[in-house]
């Protein structure tokens, strides 16, 4: 299932991923005393206590104004903070660590010479070269974060961390090294799960509810930032259910907790001292962290973690359709009170979704019972269940709710049946066709291939609006098929002022809502 995302377009910088870096550890840093934490829930056992660590902040005036008092962490960070991991990872052949030392301290060439920054580390810690004889010594070395899951040594970790590394060792927050066994990893969710043999007791984080987030909400990370281990960033829930690029099964948790290399991997905490999500990946136009992080929420990570666990593989459901957001002007044009659910703009051939009848158009508005309140939480639903189940839907399709009943297929089988050559759009000639009064919208038939297509040869007005480029091909007015000039006009006449178009372009189908003035 792909997903339409206009929140990240050409214009902006590609986000980061964390995976590589140079490892920077200073040998004045100490290491804190921390308590133990308790077992946590689900298949790996133990209990889950909600203790909650961080005093909430009470209304300090008659009209419920919250006063400056900030919350402290220093009690949950002393609690949990030691059962999270730090993970160096290398190639097979070549043993994790072994590149520069903690003796060797910062490579001190990253700063130019004239660089205050290089006097302070010059001068805080003695004897270090100015040069490593090695530069590119750990290139191929990985370094992230993680936390233990279960007493008998299970490790969440970003799969990007431990990816086609052969050897992966794992440091405790007490100086305890082990070598980790990569259990398996999934790359969709960008979660992998380690095993560490350990004669003595391992701590263990807890694990929260992600569901019960909230924008506005305290939270906190702890990992080794740049090697700096046992660091600790906070802030809070700045969005839930972010959809990046290419990541449509992972409803992420953007918080602007600071993130930066190092920390991939590691535990995003709630107030109650629970890990709520993994820190996963930051948004950046620099490479550095600019106040936007994103985590994977711990709930999707657990199932994966389970299904890696159980057989090594991950497992998904799928439609098999492409669908876009609902716009508040594509939600008027459907006739729908307010902008929610998942449109679906195509459907794949042989599809769980075509045997089961669903159509281009249909707007899929719950799963199970369960709302899809976004187009995002539509994969996400469909993806956390295994293929062969039976799923009801509830679908808004030209004024009405139906509900349709899906068998669902398997992620690999539908990429075997939605991979397609991306089509180049027509370069259209801006002379040629019909003008559509009202719209902005100039066409011309295309009548080559052995039939007949409506290009887009001009816009402005109405038509600019709405999102139509020259070039693109409409292939139906309000969910009525067009080819040429009279099944168009003749299709619009019998619309309303809010028209939803369906185009295509570049290989891809999407809706675009014509309003009419």
């Amino acid at each position: 299932m792909q997903e339409h995302n206009p929140l990240f377009g050409k214009g902006n910088a590609v986000r980061e991923k964390m995976n590589k870096y140079r490892y920077f550890a200073l040998v004045t840093a100490s290491a804190l005393a921390l308590g133990g934490c308790d077992k946590i829930s689900g298949f790996f056992g133990g209990d889950s206590k909600s203790e909650e660590f961080v005093q909430r902040i009470e209304p300090s005036k008659d009209d419920g104004s919250v006063g400056m008092l900030l919350p402290d962490f220093a009690q949950l960070v002393q609690n949990e903070g030691q059962a999270v991991v730090n993970i160096q990872a290398s190639p097979a052949g070549r043993a994790a660590g072994s590149g520069q030392s903690e003796e060797q301290g910062m490579d001190l060439s990253q700063f130019p010479d004239n660089d205050p920054f290089y006097e302070f580390f010059k001068r805080l810690v003695p004897n270090m070269p100015d040069m490593p004889e090695d530069q590119s010594a750990d290139e191929d070395l990985n370094f992230g974060s993680g936390f233990i899951i279960s007493k008998d040594g299970y490790i969440l970790t970003n799969t990007h961390v431990v990816a086609g590394m052969g050897n992966i060792k794992v440091l405790l927050n007490d100086k305890r090294e082990y070598t980790a066994k990569l259990i398996g990893s999934d790359t969709q969710s960008d979660v992998a799960l380690l095993k560490i043999d350990a004669s003595e007791e391992l701590p263990v984080v807890k694990i929260g509810n992600p569901k019960d987030l909230k924008p506005g909400e305290w939270v906190a990370a702890i990992g080794a930032p740049f090697g700096f281990d046992n660091s600790v960033t906070s802030g809070i829930v700045s969005a839930k259910g972010r959809s990046l690029p290419n990541e449509s099964y992972t409803p992420f948790i953007q918080t602007d907790v600071a993130i930066n290399p190092g920390n991939s991997g590691g535990p995003l905490f709630n107030l109650k001292g629970q890990v709520v999500g993994i820190n996963s990946q930051i948004y950046s136009r620099s490479g550095g962290f600019m106040g936007i992080s994103f985590a994977i929420p711990i709930d999707v990570a657990m199932n994966v973690a389970e299904q890696l666990k159980t057989s090594g593989k991950v497992q998904r459901g799928q439609l098999g359709v492409i669908i876009q957001e609902v716009s508040y002007d594509l939600a008027k044009s459907f006739g729908l009170d307010k902008a929610s659910g998942a449109l679906i703009a195509k459907v794949m051939p042989n599809s769980p979704a075509m045997q089961a009848g669903l159509q281009v158009g249909d707007i899929v508005r719950s799963v199970n019972g369960e709302e899809v309140r976004v187009s995002s939480d539509l994969p996400v639903m469909v993806g956390s269940m295994l293929p062969g189940k039976e799923v009801s839907l509830e679908v808004w399709r030209k004024g009405e709710k139906i509900n349709v009943k899906v068998k669902l297929g398997s992620m690999a089988e539908q990429n075997e049946t939605s991979s397609r050559a991306t089509e180049q759009p027509q370069q259209a000639n801006p002379a040629d066709g019909f003008t559509v009064d009202n719209t902005g919208l100039t066409l011309r038939v295309d009548e080559g291939a052995g039939k007949s297509r409506l290009i887009v040869s001009r816009v402005s007005g109405a038509a600019e609006r709405a999102g139509l480029k020259r070039g693109d091909e409409i292939l139906a007015v309000s969910q009525i098929s067009v080819n040429d000039e009279s099944s168009f006009r003749s299709a619009l006449a019998g619309a309303g002022k809010n028209v939803p178009l369906l185009v295509q372009r570049d290989g891809n189908t999407l809706f675009l809502a014509l309003t009419l003035q």
